[in-house]
C-alpha cells in the first residue's frame, strides 16, 4: 500500500473511531474533519473515494441505532439466507467458498509437512498477511507489517515451512476486496480448527453482506441455543479475516463488540458493506 494511501486510511480509521464514540451527537462534517487535521472538502473527497458513499451517509450506516434496524431486518431472512446460502442480492451471490479441515496429524503437529506461502497485500482496511497451502488459504490477518504478520502466521503453524511467495490461490482470494467481482473463482479454505469451530465459520459465510447477526442467531442455526459462548470463542479465533465475515457478528443489545482486529476496524467494514450494498440495490 502506497504511502499516501496508508496515511488516508489511518485517517479514516481515526474518523470512524471519533463518530464511533459520538454517534448520538450525530457530529458534523467540520468537526469530524477537524479531528483528522484536514480541511471539510478534502476530508469528504478522500473519504467519499474510499467508501462510497459521504461521511454522514457513512455515519447513519455505523450508529447503533441502524445496526438495531438491520438486525432486526436479518433475524426475519436469516432461515431464508442460510437455506439459500450465498444467493440473492447480496454481493455474495456470485461467490462460493469450500473449507476444508486440516487432517488430525496437521491440526495437533503445528502444520508440520506443510509447505506454507505468504504475501503482504493490500486491502481497503490495512493491510493484509494473507498465506496458502496447496490446497487452499489457510490465514488471512490485518497486520502493521509483514514482520508482525508472519509472527502471527508461525505461531499459529509453528513447524511448517515458509516461503514468501505470492501465487493464484492466493491472487483469487484478494479480489474478495476488489468491487468488480467477476474474476472470482471458487475459494478454498484449508483451515485449523475444531469440527465445531469449522461448522461456526461455515455459517457466518452464510451471513451476506451488508446483514448482521448475533451469536445467538449463529448458536441456534446450530441447533446449540445455548452455545452462545462457545460461538463467540470460536467466530474470535477466526482466522481468515474479512472473508470469514466474523465481523458481521454483533451483540444483541446491536452493540458491535470487539474484533480481533480491532473495533474501529470491524466498524469500517461493517459500514462499507452495508455502502456498497446499497449501492447494488
Amino acid at each position: 500500500m502506497k504511502d499516501q494511501e496508508i496515511t488516508n486510511y489511518s485517517r479514516i480509521e481515526d474518523a470512524i473511531g471519533y463518530i464511533r464514540d459520538n454517534f448520538k451527537n450525530q457530529p458534523t462534517l467540520d468537526e469530524i474533519a477537524e479531528k483528522v487535521h484536514l480541511s471539510p472538502f478534502h476530508f469528504q473527497r478522500i473519504f467519499t473515494d474510499w467508501a462510497g458513499v459521504s461521511p454522514k451517509k457513512f455515519l447513519q450506516y455505523i450508529s447503533l441505532d441502524h445496526a438495531k434496524k438491520m438486525l432486526a431486518s436479518q433475524a426475519t431472512l436469516f432461515d431464508t439466507a442460510f437455506d439459500t446460502g450465498l444467493s440473492g442480492t447480496s454481493r455474495l451471490h456470485d461467490l462460493f467458498v469450500n473449507i476444508e479441515g486440516m487432517t488430525p496429524g496437521e491440526y495437533k503437529n503445528g502444520g508440520e509437512n506443510l509447505s506454507i506461502n505468504y504475501s503482504y497485500a493490500e486491502s481497503p482496511f490495512g493491510n493484509v498477511l494473507v498465506a496458502s497451502t496447496e490446497k487452499g488459504i489457510c490465514h488471512i490477518a490485518f497486520a502493521n507489517s509483514e514482520a508482525e504478520g508472519l509472527v502471527a502466521l508461525k505461531k499459529a503453524f509453528p513447524n511448517a515451512t515458509y516461503k514468501a511467495m505470492v501465487d493464484l490461490i492466493q491472487q483469487n482470494a484478494l479480489y474478495i476486496f476488489k468491487h468488480d467481482w467477476s474474476k472470482l473463482d471458487e475459494i478454498k479454505l484449508h483451515l485449523k480448527g475444531t469440527d465445531f469451530q469449522i461448522k461456526v465459520w461455515e455459517t457466518l459465510l452464510k451471513i451476506p453482506a451488508g446483514k448482521l447477526s448475533t451469536y445467538g442467531n449463529i448458536a441456534s442455526q446450530l441447533n446449540q441455543p445455548n452455545a452462545s459462548r462457545a460461538v463467540g470463542s470460536a467466530v474470535g479465533d477466526n482466522p481468515v479475516a474479512f472473508l470469514i465475515p466474523c465481523h458481521r457478528v454483533i451483540q444483541s443489545t446491536g452493540g458491535f463488540g470487539q474484533y480481533h482486529w480491532g473495533s474501529n476496524r470491524k466498524t469500517a467494514i461493517i459500514g462499507w458493506e452495508a455502502a456498497q450494498a446499497e449501492a447494488l440495490n
